[in-house]
C-alpha cells in the first residue's frame, strides 16, 4: 500500500536551515505556508511580544550580578528612568534616556556628581557597568551575569577600578551617559535587552562610551550586538569588549574613531571557519 502524498511541497533550499534561525525554505501548501511553519511564526511573535512587556526580576538579577563581578564595590545600585511605567517607556523613548528624580537623588547622595567635571580625565573609576532592561528584560536576565563573569576572567587582575554595578529599569542606551558621569567613570558599558526578533527574543547588546556625559550621540558609542548562547557567545563578546575597553583607555576615545580590529577569538584559537556555500 503506497504512502499518502504530503500536502506540503518541500523547498530544495531546506538544507540551508541548519545554518540559520531565519525563516527560509519553509515549503508551501498550495500557495500558503504549511500549518507547522505558520504556528511556529505565531509562537515566535508571541515570545517577542512577551519579551517587550516583561517586567525585570530585580532582586534575582541583582544577586546574580553581584556574584558575577566580586571585585566591584557593593551594593548593586537600583535606578529608574523618567518613564514611570512600561507604556510610557514604549511611547516616549526620550524619557528612557534620562534618570528620574529619585535616582538622581540616590546618586547625588552616594557619589556627589556635582563634584565630577564632565570633561575631566581625573575620574575615580575606570569603568562603570549599567544593566538596563531595554526592550527585552529576558535578555539581561539570562545573559548579563554570565557575560560579566566571562569578562571578569579577562579583566580581573589588570587593575581596573570598577564602579558599583547599576541596574536601570525602563531604560534606553543613552541613560548610561548620565549614570557614568554621575558615578565619575571614565568609561561606561551598558548591557541592554535588544529589540526582539522573531528568532531572538533574548538578545543582549553592549554599548561602550568613553568619558560619558549628557548630550552624546550614538557616534560616541561602540556596539557589540546579539550576545547570547545562540548568537555571539559570552567568551567571544568578552574578548571583543575587553579589546575595545583597553583601546579606549589607551587612546582616550570611543565610537566612530575606535574600530574593532579583532578577528574573533575563534579564529585566534586556530579554528578554521569555512564557507558553507562552497562545501
Amino acid at each position: 500500500m503506497s504512502e499518502p502524498l504530503s500536502p506540503v511541497t518541500a523547498n530544495p533550499w531546506s538544507v540551508l536551515r541548519q545554518f540559520t534561525d531565519a525563516r527560509i525554505a519553509l515549503g508551501r501548501s498550495g500557495v500558503s505556508l504549511p500549518t507547522t511553519a505558520h504556528l511556529a511564526f505565531q509562537l515566535a511573535h508571541a515570545r517577542a511580544r512577551d519579551a517587550v512587556h516583561r517586567s525585570l526580576d530585580v532582586p534575582r538579577l541583582a544577586d546574580a550580578l553581584a556574584a558575577a563581578w566580586p571585585d566591584a564595590p557593593p551594593p548593586c545600585v537600583l535606578l529608574h528612568s523618567a518613564a514611570i511605567d512600561r507604556n510610557h517607556y514604549l511611547q516616549r523613548p526620550d524619557l528612557g534616556r534620562r534618570l528620574d528624580a529619585a535616582s538622581l537623588e540616590v546618586l547625588s547622595q552616594l557619589y556627589l556628581p556635582a563634584s565630577v567635571d564632565a570633561t575631566s580625565p581625573d575620574r575615580p573609576y575606570d569603568v562603570a557597568f549599567v544593566v538596563a532592561d531595554g526592550l527585552s528584560a529576558l535578555a539581561v536576565e539570562q545573559n548579563a551575569a554570565p557575560f560579566l563573569r566571562a569578562l571578569y576572567h579577562r579583566m580581573g587582575g589588570e587593575g581596573w577600578r570598577v564602579a558599583p554595578l547599576c541596574m536601570a529599569q525602563q531604560s534606553r542606551v543613552a541613560i548610561g551617559d548620565e549614570i557614568g558621569q554621575a558615578l565619575g567613570a571614565k568609561a561606561v558599558v551598558v548591557l541592554i535587552g535588544e529589540r526582539p526578533g522573531l528568532s531572538s527574543p533574548d538578545s543582549m547588546g553592549l554599548y561602550l562610551t568613553w568619558m560619558p556625559r549628557l548630550g552624546l550621540t550614538d557616534a560616541s558609542r561602540n556596539c557589540i550586538s546579539n550576545v547570547r548562547p545562540a548568537g555571539l557567545v559570552y567568551e567571544d563578546a568578552a574578548f571583543k569588549l575587553h579589546y575595545l575597553l583597553t583601546e579606549a583607555r589607551e587612546r582616550q576615545l570611543s565610537g566612530v574613531e575606535l574600530k574593532d580590529e579583532t578577528e574573533g577569538s575563534v579564529r585566534l584559537q586556530g579554528v578554521e571557519q569555512g564557507n558553507f556555500l562552497l562545501r
